[in-house]
């Protein structure tokens, strides 16, 4: 199982005990960690307990893949896990414009989509044939008319 397999829950700070639940080590190995690895460093709380955040359980759970799957040593554990966070990341702000880019793209897909609908006449000859009651008939009929109107709607934003 990889670090990224592990559900870690929604919270800010982690007591230690909970860390090595996560985790699966014991306590010592989590505090033997912490003087091995510089980006492994929980904070204290004022009674001198360890508080950890889930960056730091992500980096255990990092550290503990590194040892016992991939069978890196201490070092080669370290320097793999300084070197990943060196490498260049994509900035957030590049990934949304980005995004913001592919979806105001005049290309986009969305008008082909839509224009590929059926008539609200077509669906309604079809749904005579299929001896649907006359309830069920005039709800697809409403139904065919919002997404209608819907589509038309699309078609002005774009």
């Amino acid at each position: 199982m990889t670090p990224v397999d592990n559900v870690i829950p929604d919270k800010i700070f982690f007591k230690i005990g909970e860390v090595c639940e996560l985790v699966g080590v014991q306590a010592h190995v989590l505090r033997y960690w912490e003087t091995e690895f510089p980006m492994f460093s929980p904070q204290k709380n004022k009674s001198g307990q360890r508080s950890y955040r889930r960056k730091d359980v992500e980096v255990a759970l990092k550290i503990k893949h590194l040892l016992y799957k991939e069978m890196f040593t201490i070092a080669g554990a370290r320097q793999k896990l300084q070197s990943d966070a060196r490498a260049p990341q994509k900035p957030a702000q590049e990934l949304a414009e980005t995004s913001v880019a592919a979806v105001k793209s005049p290309t986009s897909d969305i008008p082909t989509l839509f224009d590929s609908l059926p008539d609200v006449n077509v669906v309604e000859s079809a749904a005579a044939s299929t001896g649907l009651s006359d309830e069920q008939r005039k709800a697809l009929r409403k139904l065919a008319v919002h997404l209608v109107e819907l589509r038309q709607m699309l078609a002005r934003q774009l």
